[in-house]
């Protein structure tokens, strides 16, 4: 194979010569991502040093167990970038009690419900297409599947939630757990408001802030730390670290006595032990280190500023959109997201072919349900947006008026591939400003 790449930076050079198979579609995927505007808004762009952190010799370390109680030895080096992770987790979220072993966030909520419920129990979370999480209830999921799930709406008009139905509705089916959360609800979570319901019902409550989790620590939305049983999120999204998750909690189990008088444990340690031995087994103690180091980059004053600017670069690229006549739910955003309604331009279940369309012009989108859509999910009517990764290129409100003109193009044309190749030339031109790894080598 001739060799088409430069020496980069990234400790790849002997993949390169070992499987440049591998090499090549790793290096077509830097290609991709710097030629382009990614704006899924679960997705971002980690630092080289979580990288390099996630790329070290702890991936070779079996580790079963917590600091200082492993089943196996030589453990102390493990022992010392665990507990700083989870003393970093505690401090930057205000949390007593952090696990940062769940290897995702489908793991970190199933081990919540491992801990806290038993196989049968009730409980209630936002339904998926009104912007709920597949472990939220649904049907085709663990948590559909082996709990019983008591869904709640956002409302059909306003496409807000409404806390007063959400409230009868917990007073009505007296759920052991009630999920706050969002992946696809472009506006503020009440965190304060479910915790009372829940406290009303004697339920656990439990946040899933996944998609929110950096602009909570970045001082844009409100946290649910103080008042949550429990708190889920993934290490990577707009918290801008690795592939992963952590499980926040209080120590002290608040409905201890009515739901497990037989246990000896508290709330943390009925939340550790179904991570381990419970669900998983030996931690990924590599990605517990890029956790570590996401969480001090989290801990730094630019990280404030980044997260204000997601939320800034999001309103405006809202506010553009809906000036080119472009229907988004609820008229908005409040956080990193937003979702386009095609139905209202006449393209009902079109999301997946406007998601192509989007990608042949350099944008990277994903379909998606919107409320009460009447579409199947694999050709929904909805198309998500985010701008944590635009943001952490340095992009600002100027570019993501100039990103909203390009979608509104190729969305009023879909089917006209010549201007999507015009469209790309203008990506290209604007992200050519915008560096995501400097030096690191692309196809010449």
């Amino acid at each position: 194979m001739p060799n088409r790449f430069r020496r980069d930076p990234m400790l790849m050079n002997r993949l390169q010569e070992t499987d440049p198979e591998i090499y090549a579609s790793i290096m077509n995927e830097v290609t991709r991502i710097e030629n382009g505007v990614e704006l899924i808004p679960s997705e971002n762009f980690t630092s080289r040093s979580v990288m390099q952190a996630m790329s070290s010799v702890f991936t070779n370390k079996y580790s079963e167990g917590y600091p200082r109680k492993r089943y196996y030895g030589g453990q102390k080096h493990v022992d010392v970038i665990e507990q700083l992770a989870i003393d970093r987790a505690k401090e930057l979220f205000g949390s007593e009690h952090a696990n940062v072993q769940p290897y995702s966030g489908s793991p970190a909520n199933h081990a919540v419900f491992f801990a806290l419920l038993e196989l049968g129990d009730k409980f209630m979370g936002m339904d998926l297409g009104s912007g709920g999480h597949l472990t939220h209830g649904s049907p085709v999921n663990f948590s559909g599947r082996q709990y019983r799930n008591v869904p709640y709406f956002v409302d059909r008009e306003t496409e807000l939630l409404d806390m007063d139905a959400i409230r009868k509705i917990a007073e009505r089916e007296k759920p052991k757990m009630i999920i706050s959360s969002l992946t696809a609800y472009p506006r503020q979570l009440p965190f304060k408001e479910f915790c009372e319901i829940c406290k009303d019902v004697d339920a656990y409550s439990l946040a899933d802030i996944s998609h929110i989790a950096g602009l909570i620590v970045g001082g844009v939305h409100p946290s649910p730390c103080s008042d949550t049983d429990v708190t889920t999120t993934t290490t990577h999204k707009s918290l801008r670290g690795p592939r992963g998750a952590i499980i926040l909690s209080k120590t002290k189990d608040r409905l201890h006595e009515k739901y497990h008088p037989e246990s000896k444990k508290n709330l943390a340690q009925l939340i550790d032990s179904a991570v381990f031995p419970g669900l998983q087994g030996g931690p990924h103690n590599h990605i517990i280190a890029g956790k570590a180091v996401a969480f001090k980059e989290a801990m730094q004053p630019n990280f404030k500023s980044y997260a204000r600017q997601i939320v800034k670069n999001a309103r405006a690229l809202a506010e553009e959109l809906m000036g080119l006549g472009i229907k988004l739910v609820t008229d908005g955003t409040d956080n990193h997201l937003l979702l386009i309604d095609l139905r209202k331009s006449g393209l009902t279940g079109k999301g997946k072919q406007i998601q192509n369309a989007l990608d042949r012009a350099g944008i990277t989108v994903n379909k998606n349900s919107v409320p009460f859509d009447e579409a199947g999910p694999f050709n929904p009517s909805g198309i998500r947006l985010g701008t944590p990764a635009v943001t952490s290129r340095g992009m600002e409100e100027s570019e993501m008026k100039v990103i909203a003109q390009c979608i509104t193009i190729v969305i009023k044309d879909y089917k006209d591939r010549a201007r999507q190749a015009l469209i790309k030339e203008d990506i290209l031109e604007l992200v050519g400003a915008f560096p995501i790894y400097p030096g690191l080598t692309v196809l010449e």
